[in-house]
């Protein structure tokens, strides 16, 4: 698996002790298993596929674990896959400051920023909670918090008086989660104020505090895993997530990943979303009656697997994509205890700190210079899907596959997982109502192509003239700061479209259709 287990010296005691390879921001690490879940984790890194090519097999340990995720919640495989990797993390590096210590005899470093942040945006009913839960259940450390009663202090720091006139700090959920998790429900219900207080801990990784005489900094090396609700309650797809969210753009720009989950009509989706449903209401003895439609689904998508071998996927060179691997495994695999899963988390994490290569770097830079630089030609500067710090992203996600895996570094599949991934999560952003990619909303600060519109013939509106030149509408679409990529499509579609907003007439001059 291009690594073998790290860490792990053998049994002492009835207890398996970590080596020299811990934690380095933590020190030597105290964290000990016994033999038993040594042999489980075991178990679980080299266990493979019965059925399928040699590169599904590869990915089996990952794969099992996401099957293992709040197993009681029926599909959602990439938001769990990614809910996974937030849990992983990246590999911890340091990089070298610009000053020395006390008498010059230590430098002082630099902490990049390892963790992974998670936001998952959907309708109500969509078992986003409900993952959360899964997450502090298998996390090594975890805090849970709603978004709608915590504030400032409550999860960053706040100051007491103790006795004897003393000033104290009070640790709040971020620091608690200190190299944990911290998910947080209901995100867009929390005041400015309070989400302004996250910014800091996000991308620094510490919180600082400068009031009544006390100046500190405590660490909050934490992974932020959300769950948000659109603001009209059901996401709305004509409009961006940074209008669907009450959530300011620099916030929701340090989340890695994007998710987003809309309740659409799908029968055989909600036969088994149902029958998984009563199935938890009944008792065990009573719970065979839907095998039928679990083997109808489960055939069908060994008939994908078997295609996708048939393809051309049965080379170790190649790999079956996650939307075929992991529906195939929840109907042929049992999911994991909840304890096994933890044991493995902390295991993986503690000890496991794989190196980017070569081949997963290639894949991953040709990944980020496809969207900055589209196949068509566009550069749009206003409006570009993803950036550096999401590349960076990209590298930590593509360390926590490696993770799962247990390898001590990252290899050509984990590489192509995470770009599925990052793909999938990134064209949720940027679909539009009718299914079209719309790359106009690109990034946090994007606009959709409807409120550009709309912006642009109000500014029409407001303006003292009712006709306008190719020179005026380029005037004012400048003055309203409107992206200039693309604007005479813009402008063909509102005179073109089914409902026409602009007109043009005889001598060539452009006018609102409703003056008329």
């Amino acid at each position: 698996r291009g690594g073998g287990l790290k860490g792990m010296e053998g049994p002492n005691n009835g207890q398996v002790e970590g080596g020299a390879d811990a934690n380095q921001f933590s020190g030597s690490s105290s964290m000990t298993f016994t033999t038993e879940q040594y042999d489980r984790i075991v178990k679980i890194a080299h266990a493979d596929h019965m059925y399928g090519p040699l590169s599904a097999r590869m990915a089996f340990p990952f794969d099992l674990l996401v099957r293992s995720m709040c197993p009681s919640i029926i599909g959602h495989d990439c938001v769990k896959a990614g809910i996974l990797l937030g849990l992983l993390g990246g590999t911890p590096s340091l990089e070298d400051g610009i000053g020395s210590g006390v008498g010059g005899s230590r430098n002082y470093q630099c902490s990049i920023r390892s963790n992974i942040h998670i936001l998952v945006v959907g309708d109500p009913g969509m078992g986003k909670s409900q993952m959360l839960l899964g997450a502090t259940q298998v996390a090594s450390r975890s805090v849970y918090v709603g978004g709608n009663t915590s504030s400032t202090t409550g999860l960053t720091i706040s100051l007491t008086k103790e006795q004897g006139g003393e000033t104290g700090i009070e640790a709040g959920a971020l620091v608690l989660a200190d190299q944990g998790v911290c998910c947080i429900d209901e995100f867009d219900k929390m005041a400015k104020s309070n989400q302004d207080g996250l910014l800091e801990a996000m991308e620094q990784q510490q919180i600082s505090i400068a009031k009544a005489g006390v100046v500190a900094s405590l660490p909050a090396r934490c992974s932020v895993i959300a769950a948000a609700n659109p603001k009209q309650g059901s996401y709305n797809m004509g409009k961006s997530v940074a209008e669907n969210l009450n959530i300011p753009p620099p916030l929701l720009s340090r989340f890695d990943l994007v998710f987003i989950l809309r309740d659409r009509s799908n029968l055989e989706q909600d036969k088994l979303v149902s029958g998984n449903i009563m199935a938890l209401y009944q008792s065990r003895k009573d719970k065979g009656g839907g095998n039928g439609e679990m083997d109808e689904f489960m055939n069908r998508h060994e008939a994908d697997m078997m295609k996708s071998v048939s393809d051309g996927n049965s080379t170790s060179n190649s790999n079956v994509p996650m939307k075929i691997r992991l529906p195939w495994i929840v109907d042929t695999q049992n999911p994991l205890p909840a304890n096994v899963v933890k044991d493995y988390i902390m295991y993986a994490k503690e000890y496991c700190k794989p190196k980017l290569t070569g081949e997963a770097a290639a894949i991953l830079k040709d990944y980020f210079m496809s969207l900055r630089y589209p196949e068509d030609g566009s550069q749009k500067s206003g409006s570009m899907p993803i950036t550096t710090r999401q590349l960076e992203a990209l590298i930590r996600l593509s360390q926590a596959r490696a993770k799962a895996c247990l390898r001590e570094f990252v290899l050509k599949e984990d590489a192509e997982d995470v770009v599925e991934l990052m793909r999938d999560s990134v064209d949720q952003i940027h679909m539009d109502n009718d299914g079209n990619i719309d790359r106009t909303r690109g990034g946090v600060m994007g606009k959709s192509k409807r409120k550009q519109k709309n912006d642009f013939v109000e500014a029409l509106l407001r303006h003292e003239q009712s006709r306008f030149t190719k020179d005026d509408l380029l005037a004012i679409a400048h003055r309203i700061k409107l992206g200039l990529d693309n604007f005479w499509s813009m402008v063909d579609e509102l005179r073109n479209g089914e409902y026409p907003e602009i007109g043009k007439d005889g001598q060539g001059l452009y006018y609102v259709m409703n003056t008329v």
